[in-house]
């Protein structure tokens, strides 16, 4: 399925990456550094297990973005490998602004203790008070979600959540419209939530976090693939 390319009713297309670029192992984002860039090794995931290491993780192949989750021996140890990319405006360092529509379609191998949580995530570093919005989020080897933390929170949990039955494996295409008077999440063009109160309303960045799952590492010998077929983004006309 090719991406979509121009305008949309009410969103200007800001971004777009079909992957026909030829990105080996070992050049990322280096070959694409002005459109891409990613966490920097040696940082930690979020649960600690992970190792971010995007020269080792990703490259760009057959029209795909690809994430080679796996595990190396790094400075003498196993290390978790694991790659958090975001796409670049041509004119920033990042790509982040103030409601837009963002669409994906993707699919991932059910890698036991992998996770995706493609997320926006507040320019000003303030959470949980100024939100968060994750489309889609979910383990590997579970289901399909989508949350957004709310305006104004104290905790982490207070969120509007919504998880699927659709599982990885199979490729799907997810789409965020993000607007002052909602937040939809739609996945294989079905909205799935649509929550109205207390959105985000800061400049967000958008990162596509994809790292170990928490509770317990994965085991050594787990590997396997996250893709991403194509990506664009919108702002609001």
């Amino acid at each position: 399925m090719p991406a979509p390319t121009g305008d949309l009713p009410l969103w200007h297309q800001v971004f777009v990456d079909d992957f026909t670029q030829s990105v080996p192992i070992g050049s990322f984002p280096g070959a694409v550094s002005t459109r891409w860039g990613a966490y920097p090794n040696p940082w930690r995931d979020t649960s600690g297990y992970g190792l971010h290491y995007p020269g080792r993780v990703i490259s760009f192949a057959n029209g795909v973005m690809d994430w080679y989750l796996h595990t190396e021996t790094i400075n003498g140890a196993p290390e978790h490998l694991v790659a958090a990319p975001y796409p670049k405006l041509p004119s920033a360092s990042i790509l982040a602004q103030t409601y837009g529509r963002y669409a994906m379609r993707f699919r991932a191998d059910a890698l036991v203790g992998y996770k995706v949580a493609w997320l926006l995530w507040p320019t000003s570093e303030v959470w949980p008070r100024d939100g968060e919005i994750d489309f889609p989020e979910g383990d590997l080897d579970d289901t399909i979600c989508g949350f957004m933390h709310r305006m104004w929170a104290t905790w982490g949990g207070d969120q509007d959540p919504k998880c699927t039955t659709a599982t990885f494996p199979t490729w799907h295409t997810a789409v965020l419209e993000w607007t002052p008077l909602a937040c939809r999440f739609i996945l294989d063009g079905n909205v799935i939530m649509a929550p109205t109160l207390r959105i985000p309303s800061t400049q967000m960045r958008w990162i596509l976090q994809t790292e170990t799952a928490g509770g317990t590492p994965p085991a050594n010998s787990t590997a396997g693939h996250v893709q991403l077929d194509w990506l664009a983004a919108y702002a609001p006309l």
